[in-house]
């Protein structure tokens, strides 16, 4: 069964399943799209010249109007029907936005159908925990919290001190808050910040003309609070910010500790499973054996989850096989031959240049599913200094504050501090050692991706390399995009990217191209 689905709207994504396999997902905002992008017209075209053999299922991931709608758990709410498409007769299927979710982190789990589970998804409306029984069925349904991701964003946008008031719901604030709360001490918030942050929590996030909108918040609502145009590095944001949090994971653990005592594994999933922090204590909490997340646990991943539930509607098998980096080939569009000498890849070569402070871009296979790069786009560097980070951080346009993340050898995570393997980078560890700033944020602690060889071997043999040169198996790892893009996946964006932001050189196609500009200068 060869399964095309899409999911429309923010976030957009195409997904293509053939035999139980995901071949393909590619995203709206890769290829150097708008962050966030919808899939455009020359996007489907793409993932439609890959296609050899005709859909036997065309899937439609529901959104606010669209197809199944944004919200529903039960299969009465799913649409299959037979549709004329091109010419042929297709099956045409739709299931819920809040399903895609649920149905992207249990297809993709490790653990067996007929294992029960429960799920939690928290996004930027959607916040509740359900159990998922031996037949795959969704049977229950504990709605937490309304919008936990809008909240922990607009906590952010209240503090920052910009001329604009009405917030209409950047998630990406999510990612900014929780490098600020690194720095910050809830012991030290007084009582008016608290109520701040009670408030937050109780105001109303959901449009009630439109329940699968969020609702544009003033934030002048909040103009008599001290967090009010605080200055988001103000010291007081950022106790606000893990406080914040704090009171958030809280407000769902409680709920957990007390009704969800079956020891059945968790699955998270939702743009809220991108908070290490929140994923990290939900591994350590207890309560579950274990806990799944997968890469692409934001929208990135509706369009495969819709893909599973049409698989499983259809065929009654809801898993399916995948790897991380099934994206897209890149793309060779332009000569590299001015600017750059060029020589064959070598791990030691590069490890060598790593070591002696350069920085460098690195393409490797297809890209990765999900927002995070897991070493097939990546800019590498050495870890060995704090000026790598700063520097790392001016080439990517980011605040100062950003924590930059490792990946290391699989078998030295006990370095940075993991007891568990962690292929996604989406847990945070302590790091063990003060001889890696680079990767190792204010409070301590570091974002870590584990890497054996057969996850990539050509990586793997870079750490390697470098481990020999420095005793340490570990580099800096930041994804390699233009600042609000998506993933670089084509040879004219990387050289204008590499010659815009002076980085000193990369590695693509097996070859190592290394500027003219380049000077060593040995850390």
């Amino acid at each position: 069964m060869i399964i095309l689905s899409y999911k429309p709207s923010h976030d957009g994504a195409v997904a293509l399943i053939e035999n139980e396999q995901l071949v393909l997902s590619v995203e709206g905002e890769k290829d150097s799209n708008l962050r966030h992008a919808e899939v455009s017209a020359s996007t489907m075209f793409s993932v439609l010249s890959h296609i050899q053999i005709f859909p036997n299922v065309v899937a439609e991931s529901g959104w606010d109007g669209i197809a199944a709608g944004y919200y529903g758990t039960d299969s009465s709410g799913v649409i299959c029907q037979e549709q004329n498409w091109l010419g042929r007769s297709v099956s045409y299927f739709s299931s819920s936005h809040e399903r895609s979710h649920l149905m992207c982190a249990y297809g993709m789990s490790p653990f067996a159908q007929g294992e029960p589970c429960y799920a939690l998804v928290w996004e930027g409306l959607i916040g509740s925990f359900y159990i998922i029984d031996k037949n795959a069925h969704i049977v229950s349904v504990f709605p937490i919290l309304l919008g936990p991701g809008y909240r922990y964003a607009f906590s952010f946008f209240l503090a920052n001190d910009s001329r604009r008031d009405l917030f209409t719901g950047d998630l990406d604030l999510a990612g900014k808050i929780m490098a600020l709360a690194a720095y910050g001490n809830p012991e030290d918030l007084d009582e008016s910040a608290i109520s701040t942050a009670d408030n937050i929590l109780k105001m109303p996030v959901q449009d009630p003309l439109r329940p699968s909108m969020n609702l544009i918040i003033d934030k002048r609502w909040f103009a008599q609070s001290k967090i009010y145009n605080a200055g988001i590095t103000s010291q007081a944001f950022q106790n606000f910010a893990k406080y914040i949090g704090d009171a958030i994971f809280e407000k769902f653990y409680r709920f957990a500790a007390s009704h969800l005592t079956e020891r059945f594994p968790l699955l998270i999933s939702g743009g809220c499973g991108l908070n290490c922090e929140w994923n990290t204590k939900w591994k350590n909490c207890g309560l579950f054996p274990q806990v799944f997340v997968p890469p692409c646990c934001n929208d990135s991943g509706s369009a495969i989850g819709t893909a599973i539930d049409a698989q499983f509607h259809l065929t009654g098998n809801a898993k399916i096989k995948w790897s991380v980096n099934c994206g897209k080939e890149f793309i060779d569009n332009v000569d590299i031959s001015e600017g750059f000498s060029i020589q064959d890849f070598q791990p030691f070569a590069v490890a060598e240049l790593l070591r002696n402070g350069a920085i460098l871009g690195w393409v490797n296979g297809c890209y990765e599913i999900g927002p995070r790069a897991l070493g097939f786009r990546s800019i590498l560097a050495s870890p060995l200094t704090a000026q790598t980070r700063d520097r790392l951080n001016k080439i990517k346009l980011r605040e100062e504050y950003r924590p930059i993340a490792p990946i290391c050898l699989e078998e030295d995570k006990a370095l940075l501090g993991l007891e568990f393997d962690s292929p996604f980078m989406l847990f945070f560890a302590k790091v063990n050692t003060f001889a890696l700033p680079a990767i190792t944020h204010i409070d301590g602690t570091a974002r870590p991706q584990t890497l054996s060889r057969s996850q990539n071997e050509s990586l793997y043999q870079v750490l390697t390399a470098f481990k020999s040169l420095t005793g340490f198996g570990v580099l800096c790892n930041t994804s390699l995009n233009f600042n609000g893009y998506g993933f670089i996946n084509r040879t004219s964006d990387l050289v204008s990217f590499v010659k815009s932001r002076n980085i000193d050189g990369f590695v693509v196609n097996n070859r190592l191209y290394i500027s003219n500009n380049y000077q060593v200068c040995k850390q």
